[in-house]
């Protein structure tokens, strides 16, 4: 099996997408963050003093999708053509889902990962005040589209 990322030297390198077509590329991923539900009450009533939990999340998560490629060594830079993150809360969950889209010659796949990744280390990082052990866990790609490797579905 010949690895994509290493070169003729065995070294790392950024995959050649020059020859790839641009066709419409979607990746959606989920995660979750655990609070206990007294932290959950201070989220959904503005409680939390570093301000509004979700909004900042939601920016925080965008961000993140657009920055990808500043983070991630080989993930190639991307014209992203849409984001969105969403959440679902319960009485102790904070489900996150990231939509990321483009029309490009490589996938978005790491975009929304990163999204939800960075959405959850924020609620994370606003809420540690008031709760240490908050979990984040189940970041997982849900869903891409695009390219010759076609549709995944989990």
């Amino acid at each position: 099996m010949e690895l994509s990322h290493i070169n003729e030297q065995g070294r790392a390198k950024m995959v050649d997408v020059t020859d790839k077509a641009e066709t419409f590329r979607e990746a959606i991923a989920e995660g979750t963050v655990i609070v206990e539900p007294d932290t959950m009450e201070l989220i959904k009533s503005g409680g939390i003093k570093k301000g509004d939990v979700l909004s900042v999340a939601q920016v925080a998560g965008i961000m993140a999708a657009k920055k990808t490629s500043d983070m991630i060594p080989m993930c190639h830079p991307l014209m992203l053509s849409g984001v969105d993150i969403s959440f679902e809360l319960t009485d102790a969950e904070i489900h996150i889902k990231a939509t990321v889209k483009c029309k490009g010659s490589t996938g978005v796949e790491m975009e929304a990962l990163s999204a939800v990744s960075t959405a959850a280390l924020t609620i994370y990082d606003m809420c540690k005040a008031v709760q240490r052990d908050i979990t984040i866990t189940d970041i997982r790609l849900m869903y891409k589209s695009g390219g010759k490797s076609g549709v995944y579905q989990r």
